[in-house]
């Protein structure tokens, strides 16, 4: 399986533990609950309450750190493995052969069966099993008035088969996934393909109009400076006017269509060209922080996302500060275009496509067809902040 394979069931396993990471603080709360609802008369009351609070301390504690950042792959197993002991530990310290604690055994083969990996569901769920019994074997130890009643094996026949239920509940979901990111993958090389026989084709076009229309027009307009020296008619000078300006507007589309510094000096020299061209006629401030990413794969994508996002200030903002950020981290190119302008209700972003008005959402359609992100947030009156991510491979 690809690298993008790998990180895209990373994210949905991610979504995973933070879904039960979610689920675990009513759950907790609950427990808490059954004291005052049911008269329960625990075996160890200090226990339970220090290790419910503890519980429920380690429980916030994870639902900060999983909303804060991603997850490991390592989370699902350990976060359910906590589930378990603390469970147990739970019910222990309540006590009694009807503890009332122990259906919660039945929830958690439940919130395995979503971390897209089946042997660990079948693990942890037939040591949930298992542990079910072994609590209920505890207390009939503990108690010589309690035994083991057929329903005890019911209820463990109960868990084993939600174990393999839940275990092919995860197959299904890892077999279904796995097929939506090879989808999402052939679509990935097929814009990447695409983008670059589009780049191609534009290098192309930029080649000819600079070996066959500029250099036409530059030639004519020597010859018309040269008719100059010798005439003062006005229709010369009108003339070398008009080709001059041709010249300039030909040079400038060359350059749209292949800037060449991008390909020579690469993708930050080429963003503060950009920005040095937009502070030249701009009036307004633009501070830039730019790092050297070299030549990365996805430079050409970025540029052209970077010009569109300038081009969109320049025109629509209203805007006093622009502030741009090219870096590199380990895995990523990360663009950010940010302004105090007037912003937008992004809400009609997909009304203007409607009207024709699709370069910035065929830019987002191509980052996150390359694996990238494309996060656009802006309020009336509050400005707008743009943030690509593009992956280095």
């Amino acid at each position: 399986m690809s690298s993008y394979q790998d990180r895209v069931l990373a994210r949905y396993a991610t979504e995973a533990v933070l879904v039960t990471a979610v689920l675990r603080l009513p759950l907790i709360a609950l427990i808490a609950l059954l004291g005052t609802v049911v008269d329960v008369d625990h075996w160890e009351p200090v226990v339970f309450r220090i290790i419910l609070a503890l519980y429920a301390v380690t429980a916030t504690v994870w639902l900060f750190e999983a909303v804060r950042r991603p997850a490991g792959r390592w989370a699902g197993w350990a976060s359910t493995t906590v589930d378990l002991v603390m469970v147990i530990a739970l019910c222990a310290a309540s006590g009694g052969a009807t503890s009332y604690l122990l259906p919660v055994f039945f929830l958690l083969p439940v919130a395995v069966a979503f971390q897209y990996r089946p042997a660990l569901t079948a693990a942890l769920g037939t040591s949930t099993a298992a542990a079910y019994f072994l609590v209920y074997l505890f207390y009939a130890v503990r108690d010589d008035h309690v035994d083991l009643p057929n329903v005890v094996y019911l209820y463990l026949g109960f868990l084993l088969w939600l174990t393999v239920a839940t275990t092919g509940l995860s197959f299904v979901l890892v077999r279904r996934a796995r097929t939506v990111v090879s989808l999402l993958d052939v679509r990935r090389q097929l814009v990447t393909e695409a983008l670059g026989a589009e780049e191609n084709e534009r290098q192309r076009l930029a080649e000819e109009l600079h070996d066959g229309p500029l250099q036409n027009v530059l030639a004519a307009r020597f010859d018309v400076e040269e008719a100059r020296e010798t005439s003062d008619d006005p229709a010369l000078a009108a003339a070398e006017a008009a080709l001059r300006e041709t010249a300039i507007q030909l040079r400038s589309s060359v350059t749209s269509l292949h800037p060449q510094v991008l390909a020579q000096l690469g993708l930050s020299a080429a963003v503060r060209e950009l920005v040095d061209k937009m502070a030249a006629r701009a009036g307004y401030e633009v501070r830039a922080q730019i790092e050297d990413v070299g030549h990365p794969s996805c430079q050409s994508l970025i540029y052209k996302v970077a010009r569109e996002l300038l081009v969109n200030i320049d025109k629509h903002a209203d805007a006093s500060h622009v502030s741009i950020t090219l870096r590199q981290t380990d895995s990523s190119i990360e663009l950010t275009v940010q302004d105090d302008g007037i912003g937008f209700d992004t809400a009609v972003l997909s009304k203007r496509v409607g009207e024709g008005h699709i370069g910035l959402a065929s830019h987002y359609l191509r980052v996150e067809s390359l694996g990238g992100t494309f996060d656009l947030t802006s309020e009336p009156g509050d400005g707008t902040r743009v943030r690509i991510a593009l992956p280095l491979d």
